[in-house]
This record gives structure tokens, sequence and C-alpha cells, in this order.
């Protein structure tokens, strides 16, 4: 396929903060466009992110020029050519994410070209013919309860997920989920006493709790109470670099070694039979503390993000070691469909759950959806079942 021109436009997430759309123009005169979303929470090896006036300069618009009046046969080989022209390892010349915003432009032109779905073409190129499964029945990871840098509150852990399990069909799951989510935002209000409850980032409820436990204990009683105990589990993002210093935790109040809060980890899943995963437990450079907790925690998944930052090399290095059962996949954090596609190869080569997620900035774009599709991964994490994200709820519906 041939690039004959590209743009950069200034848009806004969901957070109101500035974000890219970046689109190309092939030929028949069609054009391909895709949004980047921005995350709050970042793992320090992730891929740059340009501001618009950056992304958009003279400078940059000339180093991008370099891709127009090319004809290019795969997503590789295009994904290939753009890491080339950047040179850097963070991808801070071009931008990582006016990198991503191309090469997922790019797939959308190369699926329409093949009269494909997105997530067909990516199938074929990266995963094999069936993605390694023939039916896919992804879990949903959806944030109820937000905390850490994504809420205005008192909780340390950045993230209360519900699980839900689609085997009886993605629009029963969703149903349920919309439904709980109401009933939560009741029972919160009754709890709480108060009549309106803020939101996090991500949509998920945002108000002052006793400590980081109750949130999973309310959660867990009102899946019983529900009865959806057979489709619903229950999962953390602790995002421990948020509350990391010199060495140390500062959880609850009080400061504790890596030791002590594995412990209370420990504790929580003790208590909580529900909780099933739980996410970015320990800073992202405090290996010892992952590799403590997968060995006390041998039937549920801890779960990597900022620590394997959607790199092969990293979750090929950390499954390997058998320190992580799961890992978290965004897009942004690699640059580029490719990096993407083999992050979650390598995942499902080295036999751990792959999870494809969005970010706390979101827009309207459902490119990931596609993306889990193709690789079949084991669980697409998209916040609460409202507003900007309800987009990828739908996308999900359409093409399960």
């Amino acid at each position: 396929m041939r690039i004959k021109d590209f743009g950069i436009n200034e848009i806004f997430d969901s957070r109101g903060n500035s974000t890219i759309e970046v689109g190309i123009a092939v030929g028949n005169g069609l054009a391909f466009y895709s949004s980047l979303p921005a995350g709050k929470s970042r793992g320090s090896e992730e891929a740059a992110v340009l501001p618009f006036a950056a992304a958009s300069s003279a400078a940059n618009r000339k180093r991008l020029g370099a891709i127009t009046n090319r004809d290019f046969k795969t997503q590789r080989s295009f994904d290939e050519f753009l890491i080339a022209l950047d040179g850097t390892k963070n991808k801070r010349k071009l931008g990582g994410n006016v990198m991503l915003g191309l090469s997922m432009s790019f797939a959308r032109g190369l699926a329409a070209e093949k009269r494909e779905e997105v997530w067909e073409f990516l199938q074929e190129e990266f995963f094999g013919a069936s993605g390694g499964a023939a039916v896919w029945e992804p879990v949903i990871f959806s944030n109820l309860v937000n905390g850490g840098e994504h809420a205005a509150n008192n909780l340390d852990i950045q993230e209360y997920m519900v699980l839900a399990g689609t085997k009886g069909g993605v629009k029963s799951a969703v149903k349920k989920l919309i439904a709980f989510y109401g009933a939560l935002g009741e029972r919160l209000s009754s709890l709480k006493r108060a009549a309106n409850i803020a939101v996090g980032d991500e949509g998920g409820y945002s108000l002052d709790f006793k400590n980081n436990l109750e949130p999973l204990a309310i959660l867990a009683d009102l899946i019983r109470e529900k009865k959806f105990s057979g489709s619903f589990r229950l999962g953390m993002d602790a995002a421990a670099n948020g509350f990391f210093s010199d060495g140390k935790y500062r959880f609850d109040g009080k400061t504790v070694t890596t030791g002590n809060l594995a412990a209370i980890y420990e504790r929580y899943f003790k208590k909580i039979p529900a909780l099933y995963s739980i996410e970015d437990p320990f800073a992202e450079r405090d290996v010892s503390g992952f590799s403590l907790l997968s060995e006390t925690l041998q039937d549920k998944i801890v779960v990597g993000d900022d620590l394997t930052v959607t790199n092969r090399e990293l979750i090929g290095k950390y499954a390997g070691e058998g320190i992580i059962g799961g890992v978290i996949v965004k897009p942004n954090q690699a640059g580029t469909v490719t990096e993407a596609a083999e992050a979650l190869r390598e995942a499902r080569d080295r036999g751990i759950k792959a999870i494809v997620s969005h970010r706390s900035g979101e827009t309207d774009d459902v490119f990931i959806i596609h993306l889990a599709k193709a690789a079949r991964a084991y669980g697409v994490k998209i916040g609460a079942p409202v507003r900007e994200r309800i987009f990828k709820f739908n996308e999900l519906l359409r093409i399960v």
C-alpha cells in the first residue's frame, strides 16, 4: 500500500487533555485515522509521547515525509521502516504516539485494501489462521472503583476491577456489568451516606474508604448478593510505582517494606476468595517483590505492566523466570502495532495470560479490541461500562 500523505491533528482525551489524531491518505481518495490515548501512571521504559506542538512541528513533518510515495506490503515492513527512521530506543525523535498513530492507521488501510476487518488482517499477519484458538471468550477487566493517581481519594491501590467471564456470551456479560455498576453505586451511596459519588478517570467510583481492603470486601459481598459468583471475579491494579519511594512503600498510612507489602497482599487474597489477579503489586524495579508474591499465589495471577511495558524481551525474561503469570499489553507503551503483536505472541508462547488494555486518558478509538481478538488475548481491560469507555464495550459486542 502506498501512502500519499499524512496528517497530525490535535484532539482531546477523556480527561480533556491534548492528544493527537493521526491520519494517512492512500490511493482512490481514501484516508484512515487513529486517535491516541494517554496514560497518567506510566512505566519509565514506555515509548516517548510528544506533545502536539512537537509532534506536528515542521521538523517532525519533514522527517516523517520519508513514508510518503513508498509502497509497503505488510504491517511489519511499515513499522520496521518507522523504527529505523526514528532510530532511538524510546522513540523520542518521531514520538511513540505519532508512530503508533501512523501504524494503526496503516493497519486500517491495509485491512480495507484486503476487504477484511482489522482483526482479521492482524490475525493473518501476526497470529496464524485462528490466532491460537477457534473461539474467543475474553475476560473483561472492568475498573469499578478508582484510586491512586486516577482519583482524588485516599486509596493507594489504583484500580479495583470486576473480572467478567464471557462464556455465557459477551452481551450477557456486559449487561451484568452494567447492572452491577449501577448496584454498586447505590450500595456505596448507602454505606457512605452520600447522595452523589464522584468518579475517577476510568469511570469507576471515587470516594474515601476505611482502608485499601474495604472496596474489595464491598465488591465481594455484592457479587455474592447478586449471585454473580459463577461469572465474576475480582482483580486489583496496585500501580505500586505511585506509592513507592526510597526503597519502601507508603500504604494505608504506614511505611512498609517489600516483605511487609507482600504479606498484606497475601492476607487480602485469603480474606477475599473472589480475588484472582493483582497487577503491578510492586514498583517496576522491585523484581524481588514480584518473585516473592508469585511463589505464594500459585492459583492466582501476578500481572506485569510497568514491569514489562509491552516489551517482548522483558515479557520473555520475567515469564521465563516465573515471576509473572499475566501481562498487560498497551500498544502505546511500545509505539507500533508490530511490537504490540510481538508482545502478545511472546506471552502466548510463554504460556502466560495476556490482557490488552486501554489507558486512563482515552478516546473513542477501538483498535485495541481488534488487536485483542486477533491474538485471542485472555482478557481486555477497558474500564467501567459507561461514558467514553462504552465505545470499546460496543465494539467488543460487534466483533465477537
